[in-house]
Protein backbone atom coordinates (compact mmCIF):
# COMPACT_ATOMS: atom_id res chain seq x y z
CA UNK A 1 0.00 0.00 0.00
CA UNK A 2 1.14 3.12 -0.76
CA UNK A 3 0.78 6.35 1.26
CA UNK A 4 0.10 9.50 -0.83
CA UNK A 5 -0.73 13.05 -0.13
CA UNK A 6 -1.43 16.23 -1.56
CA UNK A 7 -1.01 20.07 -1.09
CA UNK A 8 -0.21 22.96 -2.20
CA UNK A 9 1.82 26.16 -1.68
CA UNK A 10 1.10 29.50 -3.00
CA UNK A 11 -2.93 30.03 -3.11
CA UNK A 12 -3.12 33.56 -2.05
CA UNK A 13 0.39 35.42 -3.15
CA UNK A 14 -0.31 38.26 -5.77
CA UNK A 15 2.29 36.94 -7.89
CA UNK A 16 4.29 33.72 -8.68
CA UNK A 17 3.30 30.33 -9.34
CA UNK A 18 0.53 28.50 -7.17
CA UNK A 19 2.13 24.81 -6.77
CA UNK A 20 0.91 21.34 -5.74
CA UNK A 21 2.63 18.43 -5.07
CA UNK A 22 1.64 14.71 -4.45
CA UNK A 23 4.15 12.59 -2.16
CA UNK A 24 3.69 8.80 -2.42
CA UNK A 25 5.64 6.66 0.07
CA UNK A 26 5.13 3.32 1.46
CA UNK A 27 2.81 2.25 4.33
CA UNK A 28 5.81 0.99 6.08
CA UNK A 29 8.14 4.04 5.30
CA UNK A 30 5.83 6.81 7.20
CA UNK A 31 7.79 6.56 10.65
CA UNK A 32 10.75 7.40 9.12
CA UNK A 33 9.28 10.46 8.10
CA UNK A 34 8.07 10.93 11.44
CA UNK A 35 11.19 10.28 13.08
CA UNK A 36 13.04 13.00 10.15
CA UNK A 37 10.77 16.08 11.84
CA UNK A 38 8.62 16.14 8.71
CA UNK A 39 5.38 18.25 9.55
CA UNK A 40 3.34 20.90 7.76
CA UNK A 41 5.92 23.65 6.55
CA UNK A 42 4.55 26.59 8.14
CA UNK A 43 5.78 25.25 11.24
CA UNK A 44 9.34 24.97 9.50
CA UNK A 45 11.84 27.45 9.04
CA UNK A 46 13.48 28.00 5.29
CA UNK A 47 16.22 26.51 6.52
CA UNK A 48 14.63 23.38 7.95
CA UNK A 49 12.40 23.23 4.66
CA UNK A 50 15.32 22.99 2.71
CA UNK A 51 17.15 20.43 4.49
CA UNK A 52 14.34 17.89 4.17
CA UNK A 53 13.71 18.48 0.44
CA UNK A 54 17.58 17.59 -0.13
CA UNK A 55 16.86 14.52 2.60
CA UNK A 56 13.48 13.76 0.54
CA UNK A 57 15.28 13.46 -2.70
CA UNK A 58 18.24 11.37 -1.10
CA UNK A 59 15.62 8.83 0.39
CA UNK A 60 13.80 8.64 -2.40
CA UNK A 61 17.08 7.82 -4.59
CA UNK A 62 17.34 4.65 -2.12
CA UNK A 63 13.34 3.80 -1.26
CA UNK A 64 11.90 4.73 -4.69
CA UNK A 65 9.40 7.22 -3.25
CA UNK A 66 7.76 8.86 -5.64
CA UNK A 67 6.65 12.42 -6.08
CA UNK A 68 4.76 14.83 -8.64
CA UNK A 69 4.80 18.00 -8.72
CA UNK A 70 3.04 21.22 -10.52
CA UNK A 71 4.03 24.53 -10.86
CA UNK A 72 1.06 26.57 -11.93
CA UNK A 73 1.78 29.47 -13.40
CA UNK A 74 -0.31 33.08 -13.23
CA UNK A 75 -1.83 33.40 -16.54
CA UNK A 76 -3.67 30.10 -15.72
CA UNK A 77 -4.13 31.21 -12.26
CA UNK A 78 -5.74 33.98 -13.79
CA UNK A 79 -7.85 32.35 -16.68
CA UNK A 80 -8.98 29.98 -13.37
CA UNK A 81 -10.28 32.30 -11.46
CA UNK A 82 -12.32 34.37 -13.93
CA UNK A 83 -13.90 31.21 -16.07
CA UNK A 84 -14.58 28.73 -13.09
CA UNK A 85 -12.89 29.90 -9.53
CA UNK A 86 -9.64 29.61 -7.88
CA UNK A 87 -11.49 26.10 -5.92
CA UNK A 88 -12.17 24.49 -9.17
CA UNK A 89 -9.01 25.33 -10.57
CA UNK A 90 -7.27 24.03 -7.31
CA UNK A 91 -9.32 20.76 -7.79
CA UNK A 92 -7.72 20.53 -11.50
CA UNK A 93 -4.53 21.06 -10.44
CA UNK A 94 -4.57 18.40 -7.22
CA UNK A 95 -5.99 15.32 -9.66
CA UNK A 96 -3.11 16.09 -11.68
CA UNK A 97 -0.49 15.58 -9.51
CA UNK A 98 -2.00 12.37 -8.44
CA UNK A 99 -2.07 11.44 -12.22
CA UNK A 100 1.26 11.90 -12.51
CA UNK A 101 2.04 9.71 -9.41
CA UNK A 102 -0.26 6.89 -10.95
CA UNK A 103 0.92 7.34 -14.09
CA UNK A 104 4.35 5.94 -12.75
CA UNK A 105 3.47 4.13 -9.74
CA UNK A 106 1.79 0.49 -9.36
CA UNK A 107 -1.27 0.64 -6.29
CA UNK A 108 -3.19 0.52 -4.32
CA UNK A 109 -3.01 3.67 -2.98
CA UNK A 110 -4.63 5.70 0.12
CA UNK A 111 -4.85 9.37 -0.51
CA UNK A 112 -4.80 12.36 1.49
CA UNK A 113 -5.80 15.72 0.27
CA UNK A 114 -5.15 19.13 2.14
CA UNK A 115 -8.79 19.76 1.78
CA UNK A 116 -8.87 23.88 -0.55
CA UNK A 117 -12.38 24.29 0.03
CA UNK A 118 -14.72 24.39 3.27
CA UNK A 119 -16.72 21.56 2.37
CA UNK A 120 -13.92 18.48 2.68
CA UNK A 121 -16.27 15.82 0.78
CA UNK A 122 -17.04 17.67 -2.02
CA UNK A 123 -13.11 18.80 -2.31
CA UNK A 124 -12.57 14.98 -2.71
CA UNK A 125 -15.96 14.55 -4.82
CA UNK A 126 -14.43 16.77 -7.64
CA UNK A 127 -11.34 15.41 -7.63
CA UNK A 128 -12.57 11.45 -8.47
CA UNK A 129 -14.43 12.66 -10.77
CA UNK A 130 -11.05 14.04 -12.64
CA UNK A 131 -9.14 10.94 -12.05
CA UNK A 132 -8.98 8.56 -15.22
CA UNK A 133 -10.47 5.26 -14.77
CA UNK A 134 -11.30 6.10 -10.70
CA UNK A 135 -12.02 4.21 -8.74
CA UNK A 136 -8.22 2.83 -8.81
CA UNK A 137 -8.30 -1.06 -7.56
CA UNK A 138 -7.95 -1.34 -4.03
CA UNK A 139 -7.52 2.73 -3.74
CA UNK A 140 -9.11 5.12 -1.44
CA UNK A 141 -9.20 9.08 -1.24
CA UNK A 142 -9.98 11.87 1.18
CA UNK A 143 -9.42 14.97 2.22
CA UNK A 144 -9.50 16.73 5.26
CA UNK A 145 -8.57 20.56 6.25
CA UNK A 146 -5.15 20.26 8.21
CA UNK A 147 -4.26 17.23 6.63
CA UNK A 148 -0.78 18.61 6.17
CA UNK A 149 -0.64 19.28 10.22
CA UNK A 150 -2.14 15.96 10.65
CA UNK A 151 -0.34 13.42 8.03
CA UNK A 152 3.20 13.19 7.84
CA UNK A 153 2.60 12.59 4.21
CA UNK A 154 1.13 15.79 3.12
CA UNK A 155 3.09 17.40 5.30
CA UNK A 156 6.15 16.34 3.11
CA UNK A 157 4.01 17.50 0.19
CA UNK A 158 4.17 20.60 1.86
CA UNK A 159 7.12 21.29 2.50
CA UNK A 160 8.03 20.41 -1.28
CA UNK A 161 5.24 22.42 -2.29
CA UNK A 162 6.95 25.39 -0.14
CA UNK A 163 10.26 25.31 -0.91
CA UNK A 164 9.49 24.97 -5.13
CA UNK A 165 7.24 28.48 -4.61
CA UNK A 166 9.84 29.90 -2.61
CA UNK A 167 12.57 28.93 -5.20
CA UNK A 168 10.47 30.60 -8.04
CA UNK A 169 10.12 33.64 -6.27
CA UNK A 170 13.80 33.83 -5.58
CA UNK A 171 14.65 33.11 -9.66
CA UNK A 172 11.82 35.97 -10.43
CA UNK A 173 13.84 38.65 -7.93
CA UNK A 174 16.94 37.93 -9.89
CA UNK A 175 15.16 38.20 -13.97
CA UNK A 176 13.36 41.43 -12.16
CA UNK A 177 16.07 42.57 -9.97
CA UNK A 178 13.75 43.77 -7.11
CA UNK A 179 12.86 42.36 -3.76
CA UNK A 180 9.36 40.34 -4.13
CA UNK A 181 9.25 39.72 -0.49
CA UNK A 182 6.64 36.48 0.17
CA UNK A 183 3.91 37.89 -2.59
CA UNK A 184 1.18 38.27 -0.06
CA UNK A 185 -0.74 41.43 -0.53
CA UNK A 186 0.18 42.21 3.37
CA UNK A 187 3.94 41.97 2.36
CA UNK A 188 5.68 45.39 2.53
CA UNK A 189 8.22 44.46 0.73
CA UNK A 190 5.62 43.04 -1.61
CA UNK A 191 3.48 46.41 -1.27
CA UNK A 192 6.43 48.33 -2.00
CA UNK A 193 7.19 46.81 -5.75
CA UNK A 194 4.15 46.55 -6.97
CA UNK A 195 3.61 49.67 -8.73
CA UNK A 196 6.73 49.05 -10.20
CA UNK A 197 5.78 46.22 -11.91
CA UNK A 198 2.13 47.86 -13.35
CA UNK A 199 4.39 50.51 -15.45
CA UNK A 200 4.31 48.78 -18.80
CA UNK A 201 1.41 48.50 -21.36
CA UNK A 202 0.21 45.40 -19.31
CA UNK A 203 0.62 44.30 -15.64
CA UNK A 204 4.17 42.18 -15.18
CA UNK A 205 3.70 38.21 -16.08
CA UNK A 206 4.63 37.34 -12.81
CA UNK A 207 1.49 39.14 -11.12
CA UNK A 208 -1.82 37.43 -10.94
CA UNK A 209 -3.58 40.00 -12.48
CA UNK A 210 -7.39 38.95 -11.81
CA UNK A 211 -6.31 39.79 -7.83
CA UNK A 212 -7.81 42.68 -6.58
CA UNK A 213 -4.69 43.99 -5.31
CA UNK A 214 -3.65 44.25 -8.51
CA UNK A 215 -6.78 45.93 -9.99
CA UNK A 216 -7.14 48.40 -7.95
CA UNK A 217 -3.23 49.33 -7.92
CA UNK A 218 -3.84 49.58 -11.87
CA UNK A 219 -6.84 51.48 -11.88
CA UNK A 220 -5.37 54.20 -9.27
CA UNK A 221 -2.25 54.27 -11.77
CA UNK A 222 -4.28 54.54 -15.29
CA UNK A 223 -8.18 55.14 -14.32
CA UNK A 224 -9.34 51.81 -15.93
CA UNK A 225 -9.20 48.33 -15.07
CA UNK A 226 -6.16 46.36 -16.44
CA UNK A 227 -6.28 44.49 -19.82
CA UNK A 228 -7.74 41.12 -20.27
CA UNK A 229 -5.19 37.98 -19.85
CA UNK A 230 -4.28 35.12 -22.66
CA UNK A 231 -3.77 32.08 -21.71
CA UNK A 232 -1.23 29.20 -23.44
CA UNK A 233 -2.25 25.99 -22.18
CA UNK A 234 1.22 24.60 -22.07
CA UNK A 235 2.38 27.45 -19.88
CA UNK A 236 2.83 25.04 -16.96
CA UNK A 237 5.68 23.09 -15.10
CA UNK A 238 5.37 19.34 -14.24
CA UNK A 239 8.09 17.45 -12.65
CA UNK A 240 8.42 14.03 -11.64
CA UNK A 241 10.40 11.98 -10.00
CA UNK A 242 12.06 9.22 -11.40
CA UNK A 243 14.21 7.88 -9.11
CA UNK A 244 13.78 3.71 -8.69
Amino acid sequence: MWRIGVDEAGRGPVLGPLVVVAVAIPDEHIQILVERGVKDSKDLNHKKRTSIVEWFHSQAKIYGWQYSMISCQPDRIDNGVQTTGLNLLEVELFAEALVGIYSSTEGPFSIMNDACDVNEQRFSDRIVERLPEWPWKNSTLKSEHKADTNYPIVGMASILAKVERDRSIQSLENQIGLPLGSGYPSDPKTKSVLNQLIQESSPHPALRWSWKTVSRAWNALYNKEPPKRIYREKNQTTLFNDEQ
